[in-house]
């Protein structure tokens, strides 16, 4: 089992990591499982992105949603928001100055 690289560094008690993918739950079951993930994976298959489509990352001519990462805080407000196209890196360091102002 793969274990999953600096979760601890974005995750604390003010902090709860969420991932959301428009793949079916079983799917996200196995990934889950093989990374060795200990944070929810929530689906967002059906009805098919409407998460995604809330957050304006879902791409509809491929039926996926490209790589969003959100930071929402304790009232729902959005503090930090980074998109990339799959395979594109994300930018960690972004992730924690973003954390550093809300924690």
């Amino acid at each position: 089992m793969r274990r999953p690289r600096r979760i601890g560094s974005f995750q604390n008690d003010g902090v709860q990591i969420l991932a959301v993918s428009v793949d079916h739950p079983f799917a996200l079951k196995a990934w889950s499982d093989a990374q060795g993930y200990q944070f929810p994976l929530l689906s967002d298959f059906w009805p098919h992105g409407d998460v995604a489509k809330t957050y304006e990352v879902f791409n509809a001519d491929r039926g996926m949603a490209v790589r969003g990462t959100f930071l929402v805080d304790k009232d729902g407000i959005v503090r930090f928001t980074e998109v990339n196209q799959p395979g594109e890196a994300r930018d960690q360091d972004a992730w924690k100055k973003a954390l550093a102002t809300v924690a």
